[in-house]
Parts: structure tokens; sequence; C-alpha cells
């Protein structure tokens, strides 16, 4: 038996559903820093503040935050603090589910279907990760306006 991987890595305003994603053939420090340099010149205009896993690559001393983003670490063991791991789940689910893919480039090519899908859908995003916060809590994301 043979793996192989692909990573994905994304990003979602739970405010306007908005999704940022790549793929990269490893997940590593120097990925993380390709992503969020990717996301800042997306929303160069923007103050972002991206809140994230514990993983060792969102927090190496050697990774590079774009000068428009700050970076805030959720709680060990709490993936479902993080929006984000909403949109993974709802990717799994629709894109993935009960397929036995021939090739690591059919996976690739099923996974860049699904990121664009959530990217040309927003509100499907929006829907998986607002859970109403602008109700809850008398705020509005003002990144995402």
């Amino acid at each position: 038996m043979v793996r192989e991987f692909v990573y994905a890595f994304g990003a979602v305003c739970p405010a306007d559903g908005r999704h940022d994603s790549l793929v990269l053939p490893y997940a590593d420090t120097e990925a993380m820093a390709m992503f969020l340099k990717e996301v800042a010149k997306r929303h160069r205009r923007k103050y972002i503040l991206m809140f994230m896993d514990q993983a060792d690559w969102h927090k190496s001393k050697g990774l590079k935050i774009p000068g428009n983003m700050e970076l805030a670490y959720l709680p060990p063991h709490s993936p479902e603090l993080n929006p984000q791991e909403q949109v993974w789940d709802e990717l799994s689910e629709k894109f993935f589910g009960n397929i036995v893919f021939k090739s690591i480039d059919a996976v690739m090519d099923r996974l860049v279907e699904g990121l664009r899908c959530m990217k040309a859908f927003p509100d499907v995003p929006k829907s998986l990760t607002h859970w109403g916060l602008d109700k809850k809590m008398n705020m509005e994301c003002f990144d995402c306006k």
C-alpha cells in the first residue's frame, strides 16, 4: 500500500462566508507562511485577525506573519471552536463521502472542486460558521464589510 498526501489550508470569515484556500503538497512552517502571505495579499486593504489551532506549523518561531495580519490561537483540543473545521466537515461529507479515488490527482481535483464551490457560494460556509454571532454579541466583523 502506498500513501500519498495533499494538504488544504483554509480560512473563512463567518460574517460573510468568504473562504480562502490553498492546496499544497506539504504542511509545515513554510507552507503555512505561503498561505498567510496569500490571504494577506488577497485582502491587502484589510486587517486580518486569524484564529487557528495550535498545530506546530501554526506556532513556529520561524513563521513569517504578514503586516496586515495577527494570529490568535484557540485552546488545545477544541476543534469545535474553529469555524474552519465546519468547512472541512462539509467538504468531507459532500465531496469525499463513500468515494474511492484511483490517484492522488483525482483526490486533488475533487478537493479543488469542493474549495471552488465554497468560494463560489459563500452562503454555504457562512451558514456553517456564523452561528448568529452578530445577534448574540451585537457585533459585526469589520474585516468582512
